[in-house]
């Protein structure tokens, strides 16, 4: 994720943007330590900078962040490759703006797990939009301008730092199950 952090901190630097990435306590899921370790960073952020925030996770931090997208201080979550097990809970993505992106190529994460809980979130979701990256595996190698440039605008969009980009408020407009099926 460093690439994406690089690029968030470089386009938002001139309007104010804090970026941070979370380092977790232990490796892997844990029985959903690294929600708890997101939840208590954006207590501290929430504390420091009283702004609104835009999570963004890959694979199990996706998980992580759609998880953790009920704190007060979040406005949308990028779930990028994300990991979504059968049965995950939708209701705290209630009000919130949400971006899944899944390579269709991706042998790790299955893709057909963000698009179930993209079509459970639907009803929940302020907005929900799911893109096909054609071609793209789970590590994101493949089409990587394509992954940064999509995240960048979506943070930025969706935080009011620039108007939202028009292929995303596109992807955002589409009936429900297109909107779940956007291929890049």
């Amino acid at each position: 994720m460093l690439p994406f952090l690089a690029d968030l901190a470089r386009a938002g630097r001139r309007s104010g943007l804090a970026v941070a990435q979370l380092r977790y306590r232990v490796i892997g899921y844990n029985d959903g330590d690294p929600v708890r370790d997101l939840e208590w960073a954006l207590n501290e952020l929430s504390g420091r900078f009283g702004a609104p925030v835009c999570l963004v996770g890959h694979s199990m931090g996706a998980r992580a962040a759609l998880r953790a997208a009920g704190h007060d201080a979040v406005r949308s979550v990028a779930g990028l490759a994300a990991w979504c097990p059968p049965n995950e809970p939708v209701a705290q993505l209630e009000g919130r703006t949400v971006m899944l992106v899944h390579g269709s190529r991706d042998r790790v994460t299955d893709p057909a797990g963000s698009l179930h809980l993209g079509r459970r979130a639907r009803g929940t979701a302020a907005r929900i939009a799911r893109v096909e990256v054609a071609g793209a595996g789970h590590a994101m190698l493949e089409r990587l301008p394509l992954w940064q440039s999509l995240t960048r605008r979506f943070v930025l969009g969706t935080l009011g730092l620039e108007p939202l980009d028009e292929r995303i408020a596109a992807a955002f407009a589409l009936p429900p199950e297109r909107a779940l099926r956007v291929p890049l």
